[in-house]
């Protein structure tokens, strides 16, 4: 019975039931329908979003929205940088913006430390 439920989506516990027209995790207790949880999962997987939740795409201009530090650099990258022409990639740790930022050159940024221009 419980070998086609989708694992919980608040702490993805594998245990889920059905109880009534809803799903139930007997782990954390959250409770979800399952209609509605399957459209937002599958929109929230797909697109990137920035630190204010626009969506991204490769080619956008952004700007850095705090003061990151950078190794092997005295300065960093101060708040406010414009970074133009991103490519969205599937990175280590979280990075998923690859771009050149002037004066710094090639790197990978996380999507949520940058805002859309």
């Amino acid at each position: 019975m419980s070998e086609n439920l989708p694992p919980c989506p608040t702490c993805s516990g594998e245990y889920t039931y059905e109880m009534g027209a809803l799903l139930v995790c007997p782990e954390c207790g959250h409770e979800w329908s399952p209609a509605a949880a399957e459209p937002a999962q599958s929109t929230a997987d797909t697109a990137i979003r920035d630190a204010v939740g626009n969506v991204l795409a490769d080619g956008d201009t952004v700007t850095v929205v705090k003061a990151l530090k950078v190794k092997g650099s005295p300065s960093g990258i101060k708040a406010g940088t414009k970074v133009r022409n991103i490519r969205l990639v599937d990175g280590v740790d979280g990075h998923d913006i690859d771009c050149k930022i002037d004066g710094f050159g090639p790197m990978q940024l996380k999507s949520s430390v940058v805002k859309k221009a």
